[in-house]
């Protein structure tokens, strides 16, 4: 008798064990929202340039974004601000960005080509920006050779 009493106790623990159990799993699985780090900051890596420009002359930039993170989604855009000289700056064969003007980068390795249309000193500034705000600018300064 002592046995049965023990035996339906212990069923008892056993299935109210198993029923808390099931309900912490079913609890902890209502939430299906998974959360993805989509923000990565970057950072733009500028390969060397000259120091010296004259007029006509094509100064070819290389530059890399560089992200802690990858998400595919991410798109970049970069855009231009001459404080000095005057030239034009393009992307591969693309026509000439406008100043201030924003564009679409297709990709987060490319080269820009800045051409001298004076024969004084350049400078300009060059902001590049990701979908989530993050922002970043290169100030490029170019001395004129005669």
């Amino acid at each position: 008798m002592k046995n049965a009493i023990n035996y339906k106790i212990l069923n008892l623990l056993k299935y109210s064990f198993i029923m808390v159990l099931m309900g912490i799993v079913f609890n902890s699985c209502q939430d299906n929202d998974l959360e993805m780090k989509q923000n990565f900051p970057f950072d733009v890596n500028v390969m060397p340039i000259p120091s010296k420009i004259k007029e006509g002359e094509i100064v070819e930039i290389r530059i890399i974004l560089e992200t802690a993170g990858n998400f595919s989604e991410t798109k970049y855009s970069i855009r231009y601000f001459q404080f000095e000289g005057n030239g034009k700056l393009q992307r591969y064969s693309d026509e000439p960005y406008l100043p201030n003007d924003e564009y679409i980068l297709p990709e987060k390795q490319f080269r820009l080509y800045y051409t001298s249309q004076s024969s004084e000193s350049h400078q300009f500034s060059i902001w590049i920006k990701d979908s989530f705000g993050n922002e970043k600018r290169i100030d490029f300064e170019f001395d004129s050779t005669q």
